[in-house]
């Protein structure tokens, strides 16, 4: 800073102002107060004197205490020995005394300038000799050289508290030292002020002085000149209140207005709103031309304006002398109110920038502005917090403002109050979000019997909670007490509501997906498809909402096989979501990713990657890298890689998805249960079974704790483990397992369902295995008819019903009864999934090794080598299915 104020000073330009002897100054430190504007220019002095720079002399000269004009002639008499005439007026006494100054170049300094048109009269002339430097609070014109001063970098501000307290003391208690200095907004003037304060008593901690500061704020005496030694000639609050003193009554009530923002960059649009009464021209002038220009507030290079921190404190200690103070606060937190009740529950990256620069302020009304909120307004900046965190996916940080949000409705509004009810329904909802099914049920129970009491038994809040409640069941895998609770919530709204009504269809929606999760596919179709109509009818064919219900319906087709039904039902949901919501936007990611997993099933993995990437890359842009459903891309991309053998490319996916949902939604959650599953799953296809076992038990403790011991995906992970143990031959481990996951399954999800089909077909397996082909042949046949019944005769998995049977059968030598299981399951797999999918070559695979149990090669062989064809083209040539493909065709090759 020396070093570029001594260039300025000295700056020798033909087309300098200074040259072309228009002004006098040179150059002007300017900045807020207690910046260090006067410490620059004295040491600047200091050096320069000695180093004899200026052979003419320095003049240091503080025009605000007297006529600088008084000050020049008796400076000049006192240290020049000139003596102006006595019969000349003051300004000519003082061009007497510029033009018979000393010779050579001279150094005039004027601290602490104040009004720039007063000293005017009085400058030295503009010669080269002349270097006149000015220190000011206020902003000056483009024709003067100024030097604007910052408050200092965090590390130098701590610098120079160790240089006055110590490095040792410092260091003892650095992150408090870092958090002072930080409180104190890195002011020079605060800095030394305290530090002295601390040197000067060295039992005081740091914790201690920054309660005092905290609590006393500005008349703290740490931040008081108390030292005749000090180079700090006033305290922080005496040296704000110099400019203070120089401001017009609207510059103080605008000041005094800001200091009810955070410390932290605010919109100039809020001030505007906050101000109505004001003209916006009037307003800006005020800003510019006096706060702007005193340096009391800063322009930030996003064009927000902040405070200082301890500028802020000043105004507010001066806002509560004001008539008006209590009114301005109740007016700001209108303000904040109505900004908190835009933010949606589901925010966009786009909402969420948007509203971003208010959270501080938000937060700082419901830190310390509930007193100056309304009843009505009470539970709104809580609320919009809350959202603001909890639609990004940072459920820890939305947690305490609904926790808040709830403590102070019943505070102020008694336990009984609906917005007790409100928060109680959001704090459960949140907890949902986060797998505390044990910690939200109760809350929702409460909520619920809080509002048939507050609104009756027939009331819409009351039919929202009943179905956010069943919601939390279904989560929790109740389905038979969620599904009561879903129509009780229906019956109340189409009886308030009409039978044609939105809430109607988002009832019937919610039904359909607990009907889709019991497999019961047929009603739950009935139902979407109702939605679906409603909304055509309701909203329009072009509506958000229709868009969801045909992904929705795209879903159950493809859960039921109905490819073709599902996909032009699924890229419908996307085009309209683009078109509706924009090519950026969470909804338009979830059909991408729909859409992907569709193609996925049958087998299109190179036209499901560029989606599932698609789908991850709006996620990452819109919520942020650290989201939930980021997680949840990286999980599924992962899948897919794993269904082509890409094991390598699938593992690192699988492994960011665990962690980032163990950092967002904590160690014990259902979604980090279910990585942990996924990622077993891969160490298992890779036969990496020592790998695979802890993390299926880890997954399944944590589901048994979280969910309960009934719950279907406690059963999965039941099955898993028997699966696991079947492939390793650990047999008597299996069968329990598999036995205990196929009976839960029938308990919760009924007899008649997909995963009911699942778990005896794994058994079938494990019977065939041991060789008790009784055992596995009834539970074939068992599975087969549970197959078709439930998915219809043409479906993915009716055909792995009949390849399992024909293996069955060949194993036995029962070949006459193999072959037409072996020759549907093939044609059917055409069929649903195309000539060119991995299934078909396993198909192939299995008849060409029906027909090479026969004996019959010349059969066998074509068709190993169309099945490894079909998997060096889908799977690629190191994938396991297309390595046992190979190995089979050369044996036979070999036999040949």
């Amino acid at each position: 800073m020396l070093e570029e104020l001594h260039q300025q000073l000295h700056f020798d330009d033909p087309l300098c102002p200074q040259q072309n002897q228009t002004i006098a100054i040179k150059a002007a430190i300017i900045g807020m107060g207690g910046v260090g504007k006067t410490e620059l220019a004295l040491q600047y002095a200091y050096k320069h004197y000695h180093l004899n720079s200026y052979p003419g002399g320095v003049c240091w000269l503080q025009p605000r205490q007297v006529n600088l004009g008084t000050q020049i002639v008796s400076f000049a008499r006192t240290h020049l020995n000139l003596n102006p005439p006595d019969n000349l007026d003051l300004w000519e006494q003082v061009q007497h005394c510029w033009g018979n100054w000393r010779e050579g170049k001279v150094l005039i300094v004027l601290d602490d300038v104040t009004d720039y048109e007063e000293i005017k009269l009085y400058l030295p002339p503009a010669e080269s000799r002349f270097s006149l430097l000015l220190t000011t609070r206020q902003r000056l014109g483009p024709s003067i050289k100024c030097l604007d001063l910052e408050v200092l970098s965090p590390a130098a501000a701590l610098e120079l508290l160790k240089a006055i307290v110590g490095d040792e003391r410092i260091e003892r208690e650095l992150d408090q030292a870092e958090a002072l200095c930080e409180w104190l907004g890195y002011l020079p003037l605060a800095l030394e002020l305290v530090g002295r304060y601390l040197y000067n008593d060295k039992t005081l901690t740091l914790v201690k002085v920054q309660a005092r500061l905290e609590k006393k704020r500005l008349a703290a005496r740490a931040l008081c000149k108390t030292e005749a030694d000090m180079t700090a000639r006033l305290g922080v609050a005496a040296a704000f209140e110099l400019t203070w003193s120089i401001l017009s009554e609207e510059a103080r009530e605008l000041g005094c207005w800001l200091s009810l923002f955070a410390p932290a960059p605010f919109e100039w649009q809020l001030v505007e709103t906050c101000l109505k009464e004001w003209d916006e021209e009037d307003l800006e002038d005020v800003r510019n031309d006096s706060l702007l220009a005193w340096h009391l507030l800063k322009l930030t290079e996003k064009h927000q304006y902040v405070l200082h921190p301890l500028i802020r404190e000043f105004f507010q200690t001066k806002l509560e002398l004001m008539s008006w103070a209590n009114e301005s606060k109740g007016r700001f937190c209108q303000v904040m109110v109505a900004m908190a009740k835009e933010i949606p529950y589901n925010p966009t990256r786009q909402q969420i920038e948007t509203v971003s620069s208010a959270i501080p302020h938000l937060t700082e009304v419901a830190t310390t502005g509930a007193n100056w909120i309304e009843d009505e307004d009470l539970i709104w900046p809580f609320l919009g917090l809350g959202r603001f965190y909890q639609g990004q996916g940072a459920y820890e940080q939305a947690e305490p403002w609904h926790e808040q949000c709830l403590s102070k409705s019943r505070d102020r509004l008694g336990p009984k109050h609906r917005y007790v009810a409100t928060s109680l329904h959001n704090l459960a909802v949140l907890y949902k979000f986060q797998g505390k099914y044990q910690q939200a049920e109760p809350l929702s129970l409460q909520a619920l019997e809080m509002y048939k009491q507050l609104r009756g038994e027939q009331h819409p809040d009351v039919a929202t909670n009943l179905n956010n409640l069943a919601g939390l069941y279904k989560s929790q895998g109740k389905y038979q007490q969620a599904e009561p609770l879903y129509r009780q919530a229906l019956e109340i709204r189409q009886q308030l509501l009409g039978q044609q009504h939105p809430y109607i269809a988002y009832s019937l929606n919610d039904l359909a997906g607990l009907y889709e999760l019991q497999g019961k596919y047929q009603q739950a179709e009935l139902l979407y498809l109702q939605a679906l109509e409603m909304r055509q009818q309701l909203l329009g064919e072009q509506h958000p909402d229709v868009a969801a219900s045909l992904n929705n319906l795209a879903r159950l087709y493809e859960s039921q096989g109905r490819y073709s039904e599902a996909e032009p039902l699924s890229q419908q949901a996307l085009e309209m979501r683009q078109q509706l919501l924009g090519e950026q936007h969470p909804d338009v990611a979830t059909s991408l990713n729909d859409l992907a997993l569709l193609y996925e099933s049958q087998g299109k993995y190179q036209q499901a990657e560029p989606l599932l990437l698609q789908a991850l890359e709006i996620r990452q842009q819109l919520l942020g890298e650290q989201h939930p459903y980021v997680a949840f891309s990286l999980n599924n991309l992962g899948a897919l890689y794993r269904s082509q053998g890409r094991y390598s490319e699938a593992e690192p996916l699988y492994l960011q998805a665990l962690e980032m949902r163990k950092q967002l939604l904590g160690e014990q959650h259902p979604d980090v249960a279910n990585s942990l599953n996924n990622l077993a799953v891969l160490y298992k296809f890779q036969g990496k079974y020592q790998q695979a076992e802890p993390c299926y038990l880890q997954a399944l403790e944590m589901r048994q704790q979280l969910l309960g011991q009934k719950h279907p995906d406690v059963a999965t992970s039941l099955n898993n483990l028997g699966t696991l143990y079947s492939s390793q031959r650990k047999y008597q481990q299996a069968e329990p397992f598999l036995l205990q996951a196929l009976e839960m399954r029938q308990q919760l999800l009924g007899e008649q369902h997909p995963d009911v089909a699942t778990s005896l077909n794994n058994l079938a397996l494990l019977y065939q295995s041991q060789g008790k082909y009784s055992e596995a042949e009834h539970f074939y046949l068992q599975t087969l008819k549970m197959t078709k019944q439930l998915l219809g005769q043409k479906h993915p998995d009716v055909a792995i019903s009949l390849n399992n049977l024909a293996q069955l059968y060949q194993s036995q030598g029962r070949y006459s009864e193999a072959k037409p299981f072996c020759l549907q399951a093939l044609k059917m797999k055409k069929q649903l999934l195309g000539e060119q999918h991995p299934d078909v070559a396993i198909s192939l695979n299995n008849l060409a090794g029906l027909y090479k149990s026969q004996g019959k090669y010349s059969e066998a062989r074509p068709l190993y080598q169309q099945a490894l064809d079909i998997a060096e083209r889908k799977l690629g040539t190191n994938h396991p299915n297309t390595v046992v493909i190979r190995r089979n065709l050369e044996i036979l090759d070999k036999e040949i």
